[in-house]
């Protein structure tokens, strides 16, 4: 088991200057406690045994706020770095003090995660160079990005800025990593400074390391400028901070993408086609102001009748969650889509994909994949969605139902759907959940 936290705790917190002063970043109070000390006690709570502080600007102030880590029950040891290093720089320059595996933690990010069950993910993968944990932000348009396969091995960095339609999926490096020391070794002092995700991760990955992302729902976020950091001292008044722990079950909001979330296009097939229905980017933000997760299901055969690659499926929910982000600084949680389809006869399908299948909806297996993945209390969760199949499908998973005519298909025969659960589209439905917020 890892036992050995490290902290990047060197930043000077210019921006954050007109808010805090000279103190150094990592001390800027979240609650009237320093982000540093909040990561401290997270540290001590899952039962870490050593805290090795990697400091620059002002260290005197760190070292005297923590001391020798008695208070926490931890050992605390310090690592000056004399000149800037960046993040792989000045671990590099500490490596004499670090374990063979250990965490390595921003000392700008507010969290509240489970360290031990992030370290047991990483220690579970033997061949494991390093874990990333990651996460949707609210502005992946000026954020590294990476790409992820299905078993979790990362196998692209993209770093900012972003070229144009490139549609990257919201899978953001949070500043939060496991690291085995050997598989770092062979890449200290190709330069003197480093920077982990922009210089050694895609190395790491372009010489066929193995490096895996850690996808949580659990609260992280950097406060590294004012209004960040006004944010997260929001977040933590209101609970929403500690109410993330992956320990404690949540409600959702699961959604239907095509007809509830973007406009509908039969068989949509390209990322270009995609377009954000009228307020439907403000009432994604609002379930999350709410405290509920936003949960994307949605049935796409286009993927088993050969008419979209899951490229581009990719493409087209990049674009989707650049557009949230850029209408409304917003995200959706998790994404989970069926890629079968039951009828076979169409030039280019997939034959393998052709089948009946327990997660295409009305059925429930993307509700309760999530439901596992995400610790979801489904008892006091909602679907929301534009057709028959997300109605059954809710109920099918004991969620309660809500039903938009923003995008419903002809044909249908909605006789059966009370008249207080529909509503003339997404925007509306959430205002009528949560009418105070």
């Amino acid at each position: 088991m890892i036992k050995q936290l490290v902290i990047l705790a060197g930043g000077q917190g210019t921006r954050l200057k007109q808010v805090t002063g000279d103190l150094p970043k990592p001390m800027a109070p979240i609650g009237g406690i320093p982000v540093l000390e909040h990561q401290v006690r997270n540290a001590a709570r899952y039962g870490f045994e050593e805290v090795v502080f990697l400091t620059s600007y002002r260290s005197e102030v760190i070292e005297n706020h923590f001391g020798d880590g008695s208070r926490w029950n931890v050992k605390f040891r310090y690592f000056l770095d004399e000149s800037p290093l960046g993040t792989a720089g000045a671990t590099f320059a500490a490596m004499g003090q670090l374990d063979e595996q250990f965490l390595l933690l921003y000392g700008d990010v507010m969290h509240d995660v489970d360290l031990r069950h992030f370290a047991e993910f990483h220690c579970a993968r033997q061949d494991a160079a390093a874990t990333l944990f990651v996460h949707p932000n609210d502005h992946p348009q000026d954020s590294d990005l990476l790409e992820m396969r299905d078993d979790a091995r990362i196998t692209c960095f993209h770093g900012y800025p972003h070229a144009p339609a490139s549609w990257y999926r919201n899978v953001v490096n949070a500043g939060l990593y496991a690291l085995t020391r050997q598989a770092l070794v062979s890449y200290a002092g190709t330069r003197e400074k480093l920077d982990f995700c922009k210089d050694v991760f895609p190395c790491m990955v372009a010489d066929g390391r193995s490096l895996y992302g850690y996808s949580s729902r659990e609260y992280i976020k950097d406060m590294g400028t004012p209004e960040r950091l006004a944010t997260v001292n929001a977040h933590y008044e209101q609970g929403r901070i500690q109410g993330l722990n992956r320990a404690n079950p949540v409600p959702a909001i699961f959604l239907d993408r095509d007809g509830t979330l973007i406009r509908h296009v039969p068989f949509l097939a390209r990322a270009e086609q995609v377009e954000l229905l009228a307020g439907a980017a403000l009432a994604v933000r609002r379930i999350h102001d709410a405290s509920y997760l936003a949960v994307l299901v949605t049935n796409q055969p286009v993927i088993a009748r050969g008419e979209c690659s899951v490229r581009e499926l990719e493409r087209i929910h990049g674009r989707m969650e650049q557009l949230l982000a850029t209408e409304a600084h917003t995200y959706l949680d998790a994404i989970y889509y069926c890629p079968h389809h039951p009828d076979s006869g169409f030039d280019g399908e997939v034959p393998e994909l052709k089948i009946a299948c327990d997660c295409r909806k009305p059925n429930t297996g993307m509700i309760r994949k999530a439901a596992q993945d995400l610790n979801i209390d489904l008892k006091r969760s909602f679907m929301i969605g534009d057709s028959m199949r997300d109605w059954k499908a809710a109920i099918h998973a004991g969620l309660h139902p809500i039903f938009v005519n923003s995008g419903q298909e002809d044909g249908y025969s909605f006789d059966d759907i009370p008249a207080e659960k529909v509503f003339a589209d997404l925007h509306t439905a959430v205002s009528h959940l949560f009418p105070i917020i």
